[in-house]
This record gives C-alpha cells, structure tokens and sequence, in this order.
C-alpha cells in the first residue's frame, strides 16, 4: 500500500476518499454545476462532478483490467476466502485509529436516514443487549421502535455514529453489524455508543442463513456501503435476498460501493485477481468493481424495485501533487413492493 495509508468513508485505500454532494436521479443539487469545462482549469478544484470519460480513455481502462485479469491459483482463492475474517480483524486492529470521519454527504444522499420523526412516534424502551425472547417472537431489541435502520458492514461507526448523532427521532432504533467481531468490539468502546437506542452484533453477510437478531418484515432502511464488495461475487445474490427478506414492506435497501474501471481497480499490479472484476488487496481483504446492471440483477432477484441506480464519476483533484484522480461509485436504492403481505409484525 502506498504511503500514507489511510482509510476514508469505511473504505480502506490508499488515497482518500473526500466526502460526497448530494445525488438525485439526474444530478447532484449541490455540485450539480462543478463541471470541467476548461482543460487548463483542472487544479482549481479538489473534485469535479459528472466526468465523461472519452472512448480513448475507456478503452485504456478496459486493456487494463484485462492486462491484469489473470486469475490466482484456486488453492490461494480458498486461503482468502477461509481467512477472510483473520484479515479483516487485523485490519480493523491496525487501523482503528485511522478512519475518516466525514460523510456529511450521507443524509442528502440517503435522506431515508435522517427523517422527519411523526408526532405519534414513541421511544423504544431500553433493552440494552436483550437478546429475543423464544416466547414472544414480537420480542426484540427494539421491538418498540417506530423506525428501525440495519447497516450492514459497519466497521467502526462512520455512518452508525453520523445516524444516532443526526437523527433524533425518539422512536429510532439502528442496529449495526459486521463481519469482523474487532470492528464490533470498537464500535461498542466508542463512547457515542448508545445501548439504548442501538445494537451492534457480529454477523458473516455472506452466510445467508445467518440469525439477525430482528424478525423478518420489520426494517424500514438496510444500508450498505462499500461492504456488498467485500463478499465473493458468488455469495452476494443469496446475501442480499436474505437482507431484503428483513425489510418491512415499502423498506428500503441503500448502497453506495465501486463501480467499474474505478481508480482503486486500475490501481491492481497482476498477481492480485481472484476473478472477473474481484481482487485480494495487500492485506488479504477483497474487493470487486460492480457494474449498474449487475447490481440490479441482484436486487430485483431479491424481489426488489428499482428507485434508483446510478452511476457517480468524479475527478477528483490533489492540488498539491498535481495528480488528477478518476473515480466511478454506484448508489442504488431499491424498495420492498408496498403492497407485499408479511407474516412478520
């Protein structure tokens, strides 16, 4: 990894991520105007929005990946995939202090975070670590809450932390997991850390059988970003329909993660390829690069509906080194059919 090594947005790269504007289904409200016009004007800003790429520069970007496509012998494949939480816990143990914190795009991004709290909404009683009740499956941490919000993949707080912090809506219930128990651990100690209004728990997304510790039918928001790209690409369509099995109908499921041809993706040497598109990084965690109808694939599979997938491509700027970087994420949002029958209350 490249020096210094830094980790922004849950991400972890060797460049920083600076925070995002706003999106809507067009462009962005608030960068919507930052556009490059002049060649010549490229350093005066840190990032411009909305960046078309040339045909030359595409084609350039595909002869890379292919350049580097080579796939690992399947007997390494296996080592990373057995090992995967071994290295993301010594990731978390190594960088615990050195995450960026700051996704002020997060709530005009994903508004579904930060809602207008209705005058009937009730505070959640406090159940701090109560674990369900085999008697009462309406019995649940939270289970009073009139809105509830799972991250998936959570690391250690950076949109967790934001949410509890801006959304002050007494019958707000988040609960946050993550596949490494460090990242879990670390989010507890933090003493933003409210027990009465949040529950974070360890859980493997990849394991579609997993236990979450809410019935099916009872999540308004499932948020993930940039986790879904952590899973084996074989894992992912069962991962995701497990979470959607979670949402309430008319809830919502948000994520933001790597798009295709993204600088992180051109930035893999040859000896770092899993497979099409999905990469093992310096440290043993692993990452792939989506395309739009990909995911959507995935998600309307899960018996979901499209609101929104988009594809954000922004050139963002170093000032100081005169070094011009091309990034590509993908934000979707996708919601549970409104008139859907659950059996969950």
């Amino acid at each position: 990894m490249a020096a210094p090594y830094t980790v922004a947005d849950g991400v972890h790269e060797s460049t920083r991520v600076p925070s995002q504007s706003s999106v809507s289904e067009e462009k962005r409200p608030q960068f919507g105007t930052r556009f490059l016009t002049d060649p010549r004007q490229v350093f005066q800003h840190n990032a411009w929005d909305n960046v078309e790429w040339t045909e030359e520069q595409e084609a350039a970007a595909k002869s890379k990946v292919q350049e580097n496509s080579q796939p690992l012998p399947p007997e390494k494949q296996e080592d990373f995939d057995s090992r995967a939480n071994e290295y993301w816990n010594d990731f978390y143990t190594i960088h615990e202090n050195r995450f960026f914190k700051d996704r002020h795009w997060l709530f005009t991004e994903f508004p579904e975070l930060a809602p207008a709290p209705p005058r009937d909404r009730r505070p959640p009683p406090d159940r701090r670590h109560a674990p369900p009740s085999a008697s009462d499956p309406s019995d649940f941490p939270g289970s009073s809450a009139s809105y509830r919000i799972l991250e998936v993949g959570c690391g250690v707080g950076n949109t967790v932390f934001p949410i509890l912090k801006t959304n002050n809506d007494p019958g707000l219930f988040v609960y946050c997991c993550d596949f490494s128990r460090t990242a879990v651990e670390l989010v507890k100690a933090n003493p933003e850390y409210d027990a009465g209004r949040c529950l974070a728990f360890a859980c493997d997304l990849s394991d579609d059988s997993a236990a979450y510790p809410v019935p099916d039918g009872t999540l308004d928001v499932v948020v993930l970003i940039f986790v879904l790209s952590a899973l084996h690409p074989d894992k992912m369509r069962a991962s995701v329909s497990r979470l959607a099995r979670l949402l309430k109908p008319g809830g919502v499921m948000l994520l933001r993660d790597y798009g295709r041809y993204d600088m992180a993706q051109l930035r893999f040497k040859k000896g770092r390829c899993l497979s099409d598109n999905f990469y093992v990084r310096g440290d043993g965690t692993r990452v792939y690069f989506f395309t739009q109808d990909e995911l959507h694939d995935i998600f309307t599979e899960a018996g979901l509906e499209k609101v929104q997938n988009l594809v954000d491509r922004r050139l963002q700027v170093n000032r100081g080194k005169q070094l011009t970087m091309y990034r590509v994420w993908i934000q979707c949002k996708y919601r549970r059919n409104p008139e859907e029958e659950t059996d969950s209350a």
